[in-house]
């Protein structure tokens, strides 16, 4: 019986290998989960691995020093976001401003930087928040190699999304039926004298800090040329957006996606004919974010304005702006040449590779393959953008089910600009304390947003929201002890919106 007993169950070493073989078995089939699950999570954030650096740029070290001069209506809150996320990415320091512009439409100071304590006290990393350039005072904030770049647009395209912006905000604008009839004759609505009529005239000119309203020579287009070339390494064109950014992350030595973007603070605009923005990836979009809005039924309380123009209103548009004609014709012409430099074959392979990671990126990052949508279509109010004048500012919504890493890329991507900044101010100062609003019914007032656009109010990501006041718009922050203004005055802190020298931020 004991020889059928051992002969049924077998030998006991035999057990015994079993039972080891079981367990090596059970062993490598958990540490093989988990190595598979370790393998597999690289692979959702593929996306934004070395994989994507583009090309190789050699043996050059990233820029990280930069000043962006942010120019209106040119595709600039588009750049100003790779500049956040590239700063955010890499816990770089950022030049912000007190409220939202750098003391805007007034000249650049120093002083109107968050955290500035004199020259190069601090280093700071990304200026690029709007500005009317002031190059001996930025260079007070920004170290001797910083990185000078802009971008410039075609004054009657740029005309035309001012005009759309700033019907409500500049008088030459307000008083004209449309935009053809402001062409026609625009001496008839202008006044230099006038605050906020900068946006009417030679706005590329006014921002690079030169005198908008002078009467135009060859000379001193020239001169003012000269200046900007001095003053900016490069200079990108918004028509060419693509061919620019394949240019500045060559100039920056970048890694690809660190260009890859989505167009931001878009307009909702109907379709147009061949040419133009409408044939670009943004304008084509746009559009097709126009016909939903029709078809959804809701619609503004004012008919967005007139942008129609003839030919004739245009080349008299050309001749009205012609400092900012002769700006764009020498730099677009530059721009072209620095191409040739580059190589054609090169840069249409470039090229190419962006918008081929711009559609990937959309198709993962966004919800509906990454067609822009009105505001308030938007489920989360954190990422609505601010709305402008007469016109709605589109916006994106994110893909749902992503994991936390990839979600937070894409929501860099398309995080607006003003709660974007507000989420830096806010790791950047990380003491400083949420302000308290002003009373309701002031608060229900008009907001002038970056660029002097009327939007309604919301509250920012950090707590701080838009306060009105006395018929000028002002932003709420909370001060230091001690700390003193630009003018010298010393601040008091308390837990109100700062008033002090609110006559000094007025529009001109």
């Amino acid at each position: 019986m004991r020889w059928l007993g051992c002969y049924r169950l077998g030998p006991l070493w035999l057990w015994k290998g079993l039972l080891v073989f079981v367990a090596i078995a059970f062993a490598g089939q958990l540490l093989g989960v988990i190595f598979n699950k370790s393998s597999v999570q690289p692979a959702a954030r593929s996306l934004f691995s070395p994989d994507a650096q583009g090309p190789s740029l050699g043996s050059c070290r990233p820029h990280a020093h930069i000043m962006f001069l942010k120019t209106h209506k040119t595709a600039s809150s588009t750049v100003l976001n790779m500049l956040y996320r590239f700063g955010e990415e890499r816990d770089l320091r950022f030049a912000l401003p007190l409220g939202y512009q750098l003391g805007y439409p007034l000249p650049f100071n120093a002083h109107r930087v968050k955290g500035y304590r004199g020259p190069r006290a601090v280093e700071f990393h990304i200026m690029g928040n709007h500005m009317r350039f002031n190059k001996p005072e930025v260079e007070k904030v920004m170290p001797a190699d910083t990185f000078y770049f802009s971008i410039i647009r075609d004054p009657v395209a740029l005309a035309e999304s001012s005009f759309a912006y700033y019907k409500e905000v500049a008088p030459a604008f307000r008083k004209a039926k449309g935009l053809g009839d402001f062409a026609d004759d625009p001496k008839k609505y202008y006044d230099a004298r006038l605050r906020n009529n900068h946006y009417a005239r030679n706005l590329l000119w006014f921002d690079f800090g030169m005198d908008h309203n002078a009467n135009f020579s060859t000379g001193l287009a020239r001169r003012g040329e000269a200046m900007v070339r001095r003053a900016f390494k490069l200079i990108l064109v918004s028509e060419y957006f693509d061919q620019s950014m394949v240019l500045l992350r060559h100039a920056l030595c970048w890694p690809l996606d660190a260009v890859v973007s989505f167009s931001l603070n878009a307009r909702q605009q109907k379709p147009r004919g061949a040419g133009g923005m409408s044939e670009s990836w943004v304008g084509k979009a746009a559009a097709a974010a126009a016909s939903v809005g029709v078809r959804g039924g809701r619609s503004q309380a004012k008919a967005p304005p007139d942008l129609s123009l003839t030919e004739k209103q245009r080349e008299k548009l050309r001749e009205w702006n012609a400092l900012d004609w002769h700006l764009y014709k020498a730099f677009n012409q530059t721009f072209w040449e620095e191409v040739h430099k580059f190589g054609r074959a090169q840069m249409d392979q470039e090229v190419a590779l962006l918008r081929t990671r711009r559609e990937v990126l959309a198709r993962i990052c966004l919800r509906d393959g990454g067609k822009p949508v009105e505001a308030h279509r938007i489920r989360d109010k954190a990422i609505r953008p601010f709305q402008s004048g007469l016109v709605k500012i589109l916006g994106y919504e994110l893909q749902p089910g992503l994991d936390n890493a990839t979600k937070q890329v894409c929501l860099r991507m398309i995080r607006p600009e003003i709660q974007y900044k507000d989420v830096l101010d806010a790791k950047q100062f990380p003491r400083a304390q949420p302000v308290q609003a002003e009373k309701a019914q002031q608060a229900q007032g008009p907001v002038v947003a970056p660029g002097g656009a009327y939007v309604r109010q919301e509250s920012s990501r950090t707590g701080e929201r838009l306060a009105v006041g006395g018929g000028v718009a002002r932003r709420g922050r909370t001060i230091e002890e001690g700390e003193r203004d630009w003018d010298g005055s010393q601040l008091v802190r308390s837990n109100q919106t700062l008033l002090q020298g609110a006559g000094k931020e007025r529009l001109r």
